[in-house]
């Protein structure tokens, strides 16, 4: 659709478009021009989505501090998937993650070798030396955030240690690339060169996603690319940055047994951290952490 000088801006702001979005849709037409991948209008979000966003992000993050304080060796993998219900629903929010296309929870417990997907269980006790993410995603008012971090249950060892600081080194330097008029492979490109430095692989199969008004939308994150190429990043998109590290090859499967739940295929430990960040006129800023 075009829009007249004067007339409101698409994005809601309430401003004339000569004032808004004008310049900004012309920069986007160029770069179409040239034949880069552009984002939809319908991924860019304004003000008062950001605005919701955050407050959703707000309460992700207290989830997940909680779960800080009181994750330990012993614990079920239900007593933290309650934790986290309880905290959520407490603050007039939903978790996420529960009944999503069949999801049985209200979090994502992945231990060890699990990539990502890990169901909770009463069966399930965290024991020393284990290393889990714990994957949070909020709904607060229709808005979405998401975020996840890894936790050490007491002594672990070195190599467990370092592919966790490793992943998470791997996600700052994923959040830094990440700059307005960039593209989604420079993320791509920073995040794979520092893990495989460091002697690890990074997850093909699973990556970072749109996110704030769905759960999961455009565009698809990925962990591995070159400076340069992918989507353009713009002021006002919204979306995940969550490497997901092996220990050994990159490659993974889906258990049968709850078609949830993936596994490194060679058995070795993963790891990963997610921030939600968005892209604004002057760099990134990370909304849930």
């Amino acid at each position: 659709m075009n829009f007249g000088r004067n007339d409101e801006c698409w994005c809601k702001s309430g401003q004339k478009y000569k004032k808004c979005h004008m310049e900004f849709d012309e920069k986007l037409r160029k770069l179409r021009n040239q034949g880069h991948i552009v984002p939809p209008r319908n991924i860019i979000k304004n003000q008062e989505q950001i605005d919701g966003i955050k407050k959703s992000a707000q309460i992700n993050d207290g989830v997940l501090d909680l779960v800080a304080k009181q994750i330990k060796a012993g614990m079920s993998t239900a007593e933290i998937d309650k934790l986290v219900y309880d905290y959520t629903v407490s603050h007039g929010a939903i978790p996420a993650p529960l009944n999503y296309q069949g999801f049985p929870k209200s979090v994502c417990t992945s231990i060890n070798d699990e990539v990502c997907h890990g169901i909770p269980s009463e069966d399930i006790i965290l024991k020393d030396g284990d290393i889990v993410n714990v994957d949070v995603s909020t709904i607060y008012n229709g808005y979405y955030s998401d975020a996840s971090r890894m936790f050490i249950i007491g002594e672990a060892s070195e190599e467990a240690k370092r592919l966790v600081e490793v992943s998470r080194e791997a996600l700052r330097r994923g959040v830094e690339a990440a700059k307005p008029w960039g593209y989604l492979g420079d993320i791509g490109e920073a995040v794979q060169e520092y893990v495989e430095a460091n002697g690890y692989s990074v997850v093909r199969d699973f990556g970072g996603h749109g996110v704030g008004i769905q759960f999961h939308e455009d565009p698809f994150v990925a962990h591995v690319g070159k400076r340069g190429e992918g989507m353009v990043l713009v002021p006002g998109m919204v979306f995940t940055i969550e490497p997901m590290v092996n220990q050994g090859a990159y490659h993974i499967f889906v258990d049968a047994d709850n078609d949830w739940t993936a596994l490194t295929e060679d058995g070795s430990l993963s790891a990963q951290w997610e921030h939600t960040v968005l892209i604004t006129e002057t760099g990134v800023e990370i909304l849930a952490k």
